[in-house]
């Protein structure tokens, strides 16, 4: 099954699409996680990336897109894969249906999770991230064993400045219209399907699995 998890910053798409690549066994594609891969392994196109990171600039679509379809090449994605952070515009959509036509494959299902933008602030600003291998913790709902340390490698826990609170309501309010164009754009497409993410992880993963069922 191809799929698209969309949904505003802290709504939980990271933490619902890795508990779905567990049960469906087939890969959850983070494009900040296939960013630093490209960069680190210095593929052609991640050293296209690391050249408009290091300039502080925003990476352009054409190197995002060929990131993307790279990754959608590999063995491990035959059976399906779960989108999270791809597309974010509708030339990034239209060109995601471009690659998958290329594949003769098509997308089954766009979810859309919902939640409050209070609860999104809440669970945004207690966000800790490990400064090396990037695994995340929420002060409140899934704390490190021991307070600022990660319990995968040990390394720093920090408060990103992106999720401080002031820069978590700028986020928030920056991505509202981008996202609502992409729900339109799969709306019109007949594969968009809201589900609400709020009621605990595995309450959500829960409503993920029926719906997913439902639409194979």
């Amino acid at each position: 099954m191809d799929m698209i998890l969309l949904g505003l910053p802290g709504v939980g798409k990271g933490t619902q699409a890795k508990k779905l690549e567990e049960s469906l066994e087939i890969p959850h594609i983070a494009t900040g996680d296939i960013f630093r891969k490209a960069i680190k392994n210095e593929t052609p196109l991640g050293k296209k990336a690391k050249s408009f990171i290091d300039a502080g600039e925003l990476v352009p679509d054409e190197v995002t897109i060929g990131i993307v379809k790279e990754r959608l090449t590999k063995p491990d994605c035959e059976n399906g894969f779960i989108l999270d952070g791809f597309p974010r515009t509708i030339a990034q959509a239209e060109a995601l249906d471009e690659i998958l036509v290329e594949q003769n494959r098509e997308l089954d299902l766009v979810i859309y999770l919902q939640a409050e933008i209070d609860i999104l602030v809440k669970r945004l600003a207690g966000r800790r991230v490990c400064v090396d291998c990037g695994a995340v913790y929420h002060v409140e709902n899934d704390p490190p064993e021991v307070e600022g340390v990660c319990d995968k490698c040990g390394g720093k826990l920090i408060q990103r400045s992106d999720d401080q609170e002031k820069t978590v309501k700028k986020r928030i309010e920056v991505n509202k219209e981008k996202t609502a164009k992409l729900a339109d754009y799969y709306q019109n497409k007949g594969i968009l399907h809201e589900v609400e993410s709020t009621g605990g992880i595995d309450k959500v993963q829960q409503r993920l699995m029926e719906l997913i069922e439902a639409n194979k």
